[in-house]
């Protein structure tokens, strides 16, 4: 039975996370919410489910019975299964942490744009948004970025891979990062990019996996936009 994903249409957001690591590993998977009627059905899911199973947001991943929420968790679940990440299992926690790390980050990411709240567009909220924006790239940006580029330069299996000796879905989640910040911010980002050799090669190598590199190509990539977590907002780009 396919697995079924669930997020919202249109954007790559927190989901796209999911589908690096259900292309890498050519897994057989369905997209609900690209089907038709598929939104209402994720939709009707969510306020059916029932118990402590209730997703709170998209994305979750439905895989037979079982329902699993949250980018991390469904990661934790389907690496073992899909062979991204390490047999050992406290790499497998290390490897959680570094994908809950990647949470942190993409929620301060988020926070760029809407730093007083989601239900206010962006233009209700341009004067706090520049201030957090600020802050972010001068600050909290450089730290989440060296800080992957330490732990890539620390493992003991070679600087290729952020956890074990093989690739994982966290290398496919900094990936998605990168891509992410390069649009969002450019500026900002090739300002630090000098710093970052090894992440910045993780990055290529990536995109050089041929089923990454086919999904790129593909109309099932999503493009990145302004309703999305990483949005261009030049205003908010601190100049290179």
């Amino acid at each position: 039975m396919a697995l079924t994903l669930y997020y919202w249409d249109g954007i790559p957001g927190r989901g796209e996370f999911v589908r690096l690591a259900l292309e890498e590993a050519g897994a057989d998977y369905v997209d609900a919410a690209r089907q038709p009627g598929g939104t209402a059905a994720m939709l009707k899911l969510m306020k059916d489910a029932g118990g402590a199973a209730t997703p709170f947001a998209p994305p979750f991943l439905v895989d037979g019975e079982l329902l699993i929420a949250h980018v991390a968790n469904i990661l934790f679940y389907l690496g073992p299964r899909l062979g991204l990440v390490p047999e050992d299992e406290g790499l497998r926690h290390v490897a959680n942490g570094l994908q809950l790390t990647v949470t942190d980050l993409v929620a301060e990411i988020h926070d760029t744009h809407h730093p007083i709240g989601v239900s206010l567009y962006y233009e209700e909220q341009k004067p706090e948004a520049s201030r957090r924006a600020e802050n972010f790239l001068s600050e909290r940006l450089p730290k989440y970025l060296g800080y992957f580029e330490h732990v890539l330069m620390q493992n003991p299996e070679g600087p290729q891979h952020s956890v074990g000796g093989r690739l994982s879905y966290v290398d496919l989640s900094l990936f998605h990062l990168v891509e992410g910040l390069r649009y969002a911010f450019p500026n900002a980002v090739r300002a630090n990019e000098e710093h970052l050799p090894t992440l910045i090669a993780l990055h290529d190598a990536v995109a050089a996996r041929p089923r990454i590199m086919s999904y790129l190509a593909s109309d099932r990539r999503l493009p990145f936009n302004e309703s999305c977590i990483f949005r261009r907002y030049p205003e908010l780009d601190r100049p290179s």
